[in-house]
């Protein structure tokens, strides 16, 4: 009952102290997570997100300026000051998404699909209103108050603006990217956005056209739109209806700028084959057909040749061949075109040091992990650490590697608890205490790793008979394998209870 009544307790206090007017709607709403800490995250993560779906779009700069342009008019007339930012991402999957603090992509993917400047517009505003509306710091808050007692004693404990919730990197961005969004939020999202476009100048009846396409591709099960926008944006005849009741309320003289859509995305379109091929290529790759793909890269270099992707491709090709030296000449390629995306420094770094390069090797895994931190550079940084005998910087690169559940984080894993075990045996060997039928003591001892351990030791401090605190040091003789505990006889005792038992794991290490 007692922590209930705490709970309800916290649960107010954080009501009453998280009140706010949502600046787009008017709203009364709970509001835990501070404006500084949206912008911040969105700030932080904006980069690294946008590297990991695909990096940006640098093949005709003068299409992310324009989209840049139309999304500026539609800031401008935001009910939320906000630092707002966009971008295209370089990716054919069709897609947009918003991070809190008005982080704003869409996708190249997604370019392509539109008809005109009022439905780029659309999407844009659309996006613009997740941030200002809060929707995906909501869905932080959400996260939040699940945890609920934890969460209160975490932030008890930050005395901070939430940071230890925000902190988690790019998987806290990723999951607010991919969230799907509520009903209310995609109503709000359409409905405030086609405010924008009549008060930037567009015509907001392109919202409806736009969802009528968006609904009448989700009902044809087009998987590349089911992974992309409608992942998070699921379109729906509601909100057909409520567009066409919205519009009808709005000034409908804004401009549409197909014309001008089609002029300014020229190149983009022109663009489609070679895309298609380095699609189709990067997929071959995947199946283990490494001469179809080049096929398919060499097809897209023919069509567009200052599009670094397909640059990539022929070297991630002769990566796979074990051709390095041409495997380079290709990364070099792609970082000329465009020299801000992880995927070209990470594979050069590999390939170079293939070729027992390790001063340039090692420099392109850097660059990589600046850009967007990886399981694969920081398991190979951890190795190469290791060969220069600095375990410190080792165990950090391996620890950071192992969150991962790739090949290249088991692998850094494997690596972190050989060099850790030693040092800090307790960490992954458990030890538990028991009685058998004669009241000796008896030890348990698990293994959480996925390796055998031997040389184990383990102290045991109790009370003998007389009432003096004594404590043993005893050794295990087997070895004990991954995943597996062991009971052991101590020989020592007779006990009543456990009360004034205590012990500890001091001693292990990995079987070679």
């Amino acid at each position: 009952m007692r922590i209930k009544l705490l709970m309800v307790s916290i649960l107010l206090t954080i009501w009453l102290s998280g009140c706010a007017v949502n600046p787009v709607t008017g709203k009364n709403e709970f509001a835990l997570v501070p404006e500084s800490t949206e912008i911040n995250l969105g700030t932080e993560q904006y980069l690294p997100t946008r590297q990991v779906q695909g990096g940006d779009y640098t093949t005709h700069p003068q299409i992310a300026s324009y989209v840049k342009e139309v999304g500026q008019k539609l800031a401008a007339v935001s009910d939320r000051k906000l630092p707002y930012e966009f971008n295209v991402i370089n990716d054919s999957t069709p897609n947009a998404w918003a991070l809190p603090g008005g982080k704003i992509v869409v996708n190249r993917g997604l370019l392509v699909e539109l008809k005109s400047e009022a439905e780029l517009a659309a999407v844009l505003g659309h996006e613009i209103i997740h941030a200002a509306a809060r929707h995906g710091a909501k869905g932080m808050e959400r996260g939040m108050l699940l945890q609920g007692a934890v969460l209160a004693a975490g932030m008890a404990s930050q005395n901070s603006e939430y940071g230890s919730l925000v902190v988690g990197g790019a998987g806290v961005a990723a999951q607010l990217v991919t969230q799907k969004y509520s009903r209310n939020a995609e109503l709000e999202a359409d409905l405030y956005g086609m405010n924008y476009m009549a008060k930037a100048g567009y015509d907001p009846a392109a919202a409806i056209s736009l969802q009528e396409t968006f609904v009448r591709l989700s009902e044809g099960q087009d998987s590349s739109w089911l992974n992309g926008l409608f992942a998070s944006h699921p379109p729906s005849p509601e909100r057909v209806a409520a567009n066409r009741e919205t519009a009808a309320k709005l000034n409908r003289n804004g401009i549409v700028g197909e014309k001008r859509y089609r002029q300014m995305l020229a190149p983009l379109f022109a663009d489609a084959a070679a895309y298609r091929a380095i699609d189709d290529g990067r997929k071959a790759l995947q199946e283990g057909a490494p001469e179809r793909a080049l096929s398919f890269a060499n097809q897209a270099l023919k069509l567009q040749p200052k599009e670094a992707l397909a640059h990539s491709l022929r070297g991630d090709i002769r990566l796979q061949q074990k051709r390095y030296s041409d495997a380079i000449t290709n990364y070099d390629r792609a970082v000329q075109l465009n020299d801000e995306y992880f995927h070209y420094y990470l594979q050069r770094g590999l390939a170079r040091l293939e070729l027992k390069d390790t001063a340039n090797g090692e420099a392109d895994l850097q660059k990589s992990v600046i850009l967007l931190p990886t399981a694969p550079a920081m398991n190979v940084l951890g190795n190469l650490s290791l060969d220069r005998g600095d375990t410190v910087a080792a165990k950090k690169f391996y620890a950071a590697a192992a969150g991962s559940d790739s090949v290249a984080g088991k692998a850094a894993n494997q690596s972190l608890v050989k060099l850790d075990l030693p040092d800090n045996p307790s960490k992954y060997l458990q030890l538990k205490f028991g009685l058998d039928k004669s009241n000796y003591l008896l030890a348990q001892v698990s293994n959480s790793t996925n390796q055998t351990v031997v040389d184990i030791a383990y102290t045991v401090q109790f009370k003998d008979v007389n009432g003096q605190l004594r404590q043993v040091q005893l050794q295990v003789r087997d070895q004990l394998s991954g995943g597996q505990s062991q009971v052991y006889s101590t020989g020592i005792g007779p006990f009543v209870d456990l009360k004034n038992i205590a012990g500890k794991i001091v001693q292990g290490g990995i079987a070679e």
